[in-house]
Parts: C-alpha cells; sequence; structure tokens
C-alpha cells in the first residue's frame, strides 16, 4: 500500500487527514483541535515533528481550526494554501513566511528531495492542486501520487465540475464528499437559507449526487481500462482493481452512515457496480479515526 490515509475526523463540525505516503507525513486540512490531531499522530507512532507538510483547502473554521496551533507543534512542516485562503482568514498570520507557500489550481508541487539519491523509506510524492466549486475565496483540493498510486480529495464542493472529473478519474483511492441526505436537509431545522446555500452549486454534495457521480466515474474507469487492451478477443478480460472509495464530510444534523450507504450502494448497482469486485466503500467517521 503505497498511500495510507487516516481520517481523524470528518464532518461539518471538523476535518483533518493524515496521508502517508512513500515514508512523508502530510496533514490535509487542521479543522480539528491541536489536541486531537497530536493525539492521532501520536496514536498511529508519529510524531508531530514527522509532519511534512500541511495542505489547506479553504479558509473556512472547519479546516483552518487549529493552523496556529499545529504550525508550533508540527515545527518542521510547510504549509500550503491558495492566496484566497490565506486572505480569508487570520490564522495563517502565525505561519512564518519561510514555512507558508502559496499554491493555486493547476499547481503541481513535489513533496521531497530533489536533486539527490532518496533513502530506500523516503520516496517523493506528487501533490497537483485543483479547483473545486465552494463559497470560500479560492478553494482548492489536492491529488496525491506515490508509488504508483493515486489518492484525490474531494469534500466542500457543490457540483462536480468537468475539471474535477479530470482530476480524479485516474485516482485509486478517493475521499469523496457524501455531505446530506436531501430529505434530512429539506424537512430539518436549518433556515431555508442555509439549505438553500449547502444545495447550491457553491455549497455540498448530496448522497444522491455522489452515488451518481460514482457511477459515472466507475465507468469511466471501465472504459479506460477496455481502450488499453489490444485485440477484441481480449476486450472484457481485463477490468480495473476496485476504486477504493472513502465517503467523507458526513454532516452531523443532516446525515449518517445509514442514509449515504442505503443511497450510494443502490445506485452504483444499478449501473452495473458490485461492491468488493468494482469499488470498496468505507465510511469517515464524523469525530472519531478511520483508516483508509
Amino acid at each position: 500500500m503505497a498511500i495510507e490515509v487516516i481520517s481523524i475526523g470528518s464532518s461539518s463540525s471538523g476535518n483533518s487527514y493524515i496521508i502517508k505516503a512513500g515514508g512523508r507525513v502530510i496533514l490535509l486540512d487542521v479543522g480539528l483541535t491541536a489536541k486531537k490531531i497530536v493525539g492521532a499522530l501520536t496514536d498511529n507512532g508519529l510524531a508531530p515533528e514527522d509532519v511534512d507538510a500541511v495542505f489547506v483547502t479553504h479558509e473556512h473554521v472547519d479546516h483552518v481550526k487549529s493552523v496556529r496551533a499545529v504550525c508550533r507543534k508540527c515545527c518542521n512542516a510547510d504549509f500550503y494554501a491558495t492566496r484566497g485562503t490565506i486572505v480569508g482568514t487570520a490564522n495563517f498570520a502565525y505561519v512564518p513566511d519561510d514555512r507558508l507557500h502559496i499554491v493555486s489550481a493547476g499547481d503541481t508541487l513535489i513533496i521531497g528531495e530533489t536533486g539527490e539519491a532518496q533513502p530506500e523509506d523516503r520516496k517523493n510524492v506528487r501533490v497537483d492542486v485543483f479547483e473545486i466549486s465552494h463559497d470560500a475565496r479560492e478553494p482548492v483540493s489536492y491529488a496525491f501520487t506515490c508509488g504508483g498510486e493515486k489518492l484525490a480529495v474531494v469534500t466542500d464542493t457543490g457540483i462536480i465540475t468537468d475539471s474535477i472529473f479530470e482530476a480524479i478519474s485516474d485516482a485509486d483511492k478517493l475521499v469523496f464528499e457524501s455531505n446530506h441526505d436531501e430529505g434530512l436537509l429539506m424537512y430539518g431545522e436549518y433556515p431555508y437559507p442555509v439549505k438553500m446555500r449547502i444545495k447550491s452549486d457553491h455549497g455540498h454534495l448530496s448522497n444522491k449526487y455522489a452515488g451518481e457521480t460514482l457511477a459515472k466515474l466507475l465507468e469511466n474507469r471501465k472504459t479506460m481500462a477496455a481502450g488499453m487492451v489490444h485485440g477484441p478477443s481480449e476486450a472484457g478480460d481485463r477490468s480495473p482493481r476496485p476504486l477504493e472509495i472513502m465517503l467523507a464530510h458526513l454532516s452531523f444534523h443532516n446525515n449518517a452512515p445509514y442514509y449515504a450507504r442505503n443511497t450510494i450502494v443502490p445506485i452504483l448497482k444499478e449501473n452495473g457496480f458490485e461492491m468488493d469486485e468494482d469499488y470498496t466503500l468505507t465510511i469517515a467517521a464524523k469525530d472519531e479515526t478511520t483508516f483508509f
């Protein structure tokens, strides 16, 4: 397994992931307390000083809450965020200039040493930055590639644009938003303007939208695999390895694993895709550690 993901907590109340790849340690978003993030590192045999990089998707508090404290504790980590994200919150004022790096959609970064031989247990990690559709100043997400495996993360987007689809279409592992059940949202206690914001193109993905998009991704993977086969006699004999999916950013008030699974699995089945054969499914806990 080239890339491992540990979700420390994933919901509308706070998000943070540990990504282990090529002997390197990356944090994606720090929207939980520093105590919880450091505790998760320690529980998994890691020290805060082991963190190489922290990537932030956007400036909402459930993604940037502990930037200051994590910067202090993870003293060897560089921070990466867009200019809009950085100016959108005061949290980054506490990150030293030499450790803060501005990224933009379309950028490709390399985490690791360059121009020298790599230790056997250390590999470079390629990070591709792509735009998402959310009500933030300059939101982006990231895809991480290492050791021939690609992890893509898509949460906090109201729609899946063509550019997002392209960025994640060849992923082996996918952390994917399944934020709300449409019925629970619309009949729930949120004020109507908040409901409309969540449902908008700059809000969050519903379970139904997530399922339909995942079906398209699986169909695309199947088509791509078939196109790699030479000769009609071999067509259909080769299929891609199952796409590993972790559903994430489930709403505390408007969703639950039961609703997400019971919406998405039938959609995938209706489109001809079977669990364990075409895909695997994990659901990130809202406030507990989930391994992926």
